[in-house]
């Protein structure tokens, strides 16, 4: 941080006058290291206070510290000016003891004298304890070479045995003529035990790319030099200030963690009554900033320069030809490619050097110069930047530039003809911004911004705000000019399916969305300006309304083509919705559907793209939390189903929060915890209320939460709630599971075994395989409570045979059976290994650390060999050992990865004494593990 400091001594300003910011920064280095550095007006040693700025208790940049410490033979340190360039090369010699083998050789101002150079570089060895004895006195005389100097002193240093470091300080006024190819010779030739750190502000022509192919070249540059936020605070703390996380977090953003910067917010900050808000308003128009930005940067630029600067400081970013629109003049490119390596705070941003920006503290001052300079050009900048975005497909910067210029018809136009493309991008919170930025009368007075208005209510939630503004547009479609109709009516068209698809309303997401396929099939989308992604929107729409109105194949074939449509385009967002719904609403209504492969991509894709947070990656993860539930893993479903919660915004997606909160209610009842889940219930309920059609999933919610009275031991309450239900939802599967619970907990077996009838029949149809489990284990125990223990056994064998299929375990939890399963596996099953899962998973198994037994041909207990208790992970895996899957195929099936899988079959092996997985299924079957085999000796 002192390179504050350094900066303010050595660079003389305009006229040779002595800027107020040196004195300012001066003070501030002093502020920032007790005792302060002692300031160098020449080569040599570096001569530290006792108290260095480290052991002060100031901010210590420890990584930094850590790769000049293990850095190859030369360090070149290029950043701005204010980046902490000297401070860094300071601290780190104190801190590491190294005064005394460090030869410091600052450039004070531009040197175009080699000898006076090359004096300076032999003083400053000759200062070090090593090269006191080996480097020979060096005077100025009329005939002293530069070169010459440099042989003489790689002949010196030839003996050199111990590490010595050379640091030149603000090398980039090295005169580039003779000094700097000298330089280079001596980097290039000099023995391995002399070090070189560079410290300059742009990168210098000395050769270092041969360095860099060897291997013996580390760069440090401003990204590494910036400021994080935790040193940012400890910067402010070191100061005596404390600001919230919030106003912390935008200094930081604003100062994007430049030393100088931040060094003079804290100046600004100190002892002020306000401190949070001087820092929401600091701005590189803040005095002092502007004064070092104007002393260190602009003032030393060319009048071409001044000009590019000062006329595209409007632009988020700036490319060579747009700079060239904005000043009149050619060569915008070159000037911009020659400020970024100069490190006049310009950064590229694209790979090929094209586009760049100016830091954010470097635009506020351009701004404010522009503002001074030329009050009356800014509106025809912005219109003339508006322009030129617009023309080359830079929309959303064209759509910014233009509401600047208030050319308001422009913007309007832009963002009407391009809002789909936002909003199918995932580009929603841009879309809601540039409308937002528009006067209200120009959007009322325009269907066509109405109509973006409804995608901007579909993003915030605001549905019942969607319908009205829909209407809206719609009624005014006559208003709109007639070679633009056609267009805006098909946009309405989607707007409403969009809508529509959110309410569950399955019927006019289906007329809409076959309008939408008709159209696109033939040419006239392309005539209006449609694409190929309204085409895969449509599909996946459709596909999501079918899952909840239970046409699942119809959904599996229109999700499958609209997300390979999107792929195919290249839309990842839409990709992204069609996956996350699609398999949120199959793991919703079909559990023991094979959904890992469409689970892992929706989640690859949130993170490759950046998009862990959306609200729709909170329906990712929820469907990766309903998958780990109904598995009957808890502890792992518990995580995915909490990160879903803290981003899904219901109002947005009532459906999915519906499902989620269903989800939560589930996995509340089967920790037990009846309070929370009827709470959870209720909220589910509450949002299903909302949809047009309430799905189905509506009755099965119901008969849970009726179970959970039963189990909460409110049966009155569950007997009040039964008999309010209408006739057929009473007689439905669902209801009748639920009211078998309540029989059966009112001491009525024969009861519940009549209610179930008709279900375990098939003369109750439309139950799903999960449920079913849930009425057999409660036959199994209304048979057993009427003493007919063989029938209980058969009905639970039947249960397991569905589990075993499926490796769904949730009805074990939801409706527990321990006591029947324990009595089950000491007989003949085929699910001896599925049965100690349950018992493990539930915490039923009749002793802790007990593996199964199983009984010999005479009855005999065979004992246990297990040297330690499988574990539930463990337990899965060895039951697709007698398969033909492999090892990556196994790790699919159970949404693991292959180095898991290997790691557990490691201890799933020595756990059972074998060496291959074919003796691991045999041993496990002597065990009673698994089944024995099916074929016969």
């Amino acid at each position: 941080m002192t390179t504050i400091y350094r900066a303010a001594q050595s660079v003389p300003l305009k006229g040779g006058t002595q800027s107020r910011v040196g004195s300012m920064l001066e003070l501030a280095a002093r502020q920032m290291v007790p005792g302060g550095f002692r300031p160098l007006r020449g080569s040599g040693t570096l001569d530290f206070p006792a108290a260095s700025p480290v052991k002060a208790g100031l901010v210590s940049r420890c990584a930094l510290f850590g790769r000049l410490a293990e850095a190859e033979r030369t360090v070149q340190i290029s950043a701005p000016a204010g980046s902490g360039k000297t401070v860094l090369m300071r601290s780190w010699m104190a801190e590491a003891g190294l005064a005394r083998r460090t030869a410091w050789v600052p450039v004070d101002q531009e040197e175009r004298d080699p000898q006076g150079f090359w004096i300076s570089v032999a003083d400053a060895l000759r200062g070090t304890a090593a090269g006191s004895t080996l480097v020979r006195p060096l005077t100025a005389a009329p005939n002293l070479d530069g070169w010459a100097v440099v042989e003489r002193l790689l002949t010196d240093l030839a003996q050199l045995e111990d590490r010595l470091w050379l640091m030149v300080d603000d090398a980039h006024l090295l005169s580039p003529g003779e000094v700097l190819p000298q330089l280079e010779l001596l980097v290039l030739r000099a023995p391995p035990q002399l070090r070189f750190v560079l410290a300059t502000r742009h990168d210098l022509r000395l050769g270092l790319h041969r360095l860099r192919l060897e291997g013996e070249l580390t760069e440090i540059r401003a990204a590494d030099l910036r400021f994080s936020l935790a040193e940012t605070r400890a910067l402010l703390c070191a100061t005596g200030i404390d600001l919230p996380d919030g106003a912390l977090a935008r200094l930081h953003e604003r100062t994007e963690g430049w030393a100088a910067g931040l060094r003079l917010a804290a100046l600004s900050l100190a002892g002020h009554p306000d401190p949070e808000r001087i820092a929401a308003e600091f701005s590189g128009t803040d005095r002092t900033v502007a004064e070092f930005l104007l002393a260190e940067v602009l003032d030393r630029q060319s009048e071409a320069v001044r000009r590019l600067l000062l006329r595209t400081s409007l632009l988020e970013r700036v490319s060579g030809p747009l700079a060239d629109v904005l000043t009149g003049r050619p060569g915008g490119e070159r000037i911009l490619q020659d400020l970024e390596q100069a490190g006049a705070f310009v950064v590229s941003v694209d790979a090929g050097r094209s586009w760049f920006r100016y830091h954010q503290l470097f635009a506020d001052l351009l701004q404010l110069e522009l503002r001074r300079t030329e009050p009356n050009e800014q509106t025809a900048l912005h219109g003339a930047a508006a322009a030129w975005l617009a023309g080359h497909g830079y929309l959303v910067e064209a759509i910014r530039q233009a509401q600047a210029a208030e050319d308001w018809g422009l913007a309007a136009r832009l963002l009407s003809d391009h809002w789909l493309d936002l909003y199918l991008g995932g580009r929603g919170a841009t879309l809601v911004e540039l409308l937002a930025s528009l006067p209200c009368r120009v959007v009322a007075a325009s269907p066509e911004l109405t109509a973006v208005q409804v995608a901007g209510d579909l993003i915030g939630g605001s549905l019942e705000d969607a319908g009205r503004h829909l209407d809206t547009a719609m009624g005014a479609l006559a208003a709109v000019p007639a070679d633009r109709r056609g267009r805006v009516q098909v946009l309405l068209s989607a707007l409403r399916l969009f809508l529509a698809r959110r309410l569950v309303d399955f019927p006019v997401v289906a007329e809409e969305a076959r309008r939408l396929l008709t159209l696109t099939e033939g040419g006239d989308a392309a005539q209006l300006g449609l694409g190929e992604d309204l085409r895969a929107a449509a599909f996946i729409s459709l596909g999501i309304a079918e899952i909840w109105a239970l046409r699942f194949e119809d959904a599996e074939r229109h999700l499958e083509q609209g997300v390979a449509l999107a792929r195919e385009i290249g839309r990842p967002y839409l990709e992204f919705n069609g996956l996350a719904h699609g398999v949120h609403g199959m793991l919703l209504f079909r559990p023991d559907a094979p959904q890992a492969e469409r689970s892992r991509q929706a989640i690859e894709l949130a993170e490759r793209h950046g998009w862990g947070e959306e609200p729709l990656a909170g329906v990712a993860y929820a469907q990766f939390g309903i998958a780990m539930l109904y598995q009957g893993r808890l502890d792992e479903s518990e995580p995915w189903l909490e990160r879903a919660e803290r981003i899904l915004r219901a109002e947005v997606e009532p459906a999915a929060g519906m499902s989620l909160r269903y989800a939560r209610a589930i996995l509340e009842l089967a920790r037990g915890r009846h309070q929370e889940a009827l709470a959870a219930f209720r909220g589910a309920e509450e949002l299903a209320a909302a949809l047009v059609q309430p799905p189905t999933c509506v009755t099965s919610m119901r008969s849970r939460m009726l179970q959970t009275l039963v189990q909460a031991g409110q049966t009155g309450r569950a007997e009040q709630v039964l008999a309010e239900l209408s006739e057929d939802e009473r007689a439905s599967a669902e209801m009748r599971t639920a009211e078998a619970a309540l029989r059966l907990a009112t001491g009525d077996p024969q009861a519940t075994a009549d209610v179930l009838a008709p279900v375990l029949d098939g003369s109750v149809c439309g139950i799903r395989r999960v449920r079913m489990v849930t009425a057999l284990l409660l036959e199994a125990r209304a048979r057993d409570a009427l003493g007919d223990q063989n029938t209980a056994g058969r009905t639970l064998e039947r249960a397991l045979d569905l589990t075993e299929s499926n490796g769904i375990l949730l009805p074990f939890l939801l409706d527990p059976v321990p006591a029947l399963l324990e009595r089950h596996r000491r007989y003949r099953t085929a699910h001896p290994a599925l049965i100690y899962q349950i018992l493990g998973v539930s915490g039923g198994c009749a002793g802790a650390g007990t593996p199964p037994v199983s009984r010999g041909g005479l009855g005999e207990i065979i004992p246990p060999r297990v040297t330690e208790q499988l574990t539930d992970s463990e337990t899965r895996i060895l039951r697709y050992l007698p398969t033909n899957l492999t090892a990556p195929e196994i790790a699919n099936e159970l949404f693991l990865s292959v180095n898991t899988v290997g790691t557990h079959l490691r201890h799933l092996y020595a756990k059972l004494g074998v060496h291959s997985r074919h003796e691991a299924v045999d041993r496990a079957r002597a065990l009673g593990l698994l089944a024995p085999s099916a074929r016969r000796t």
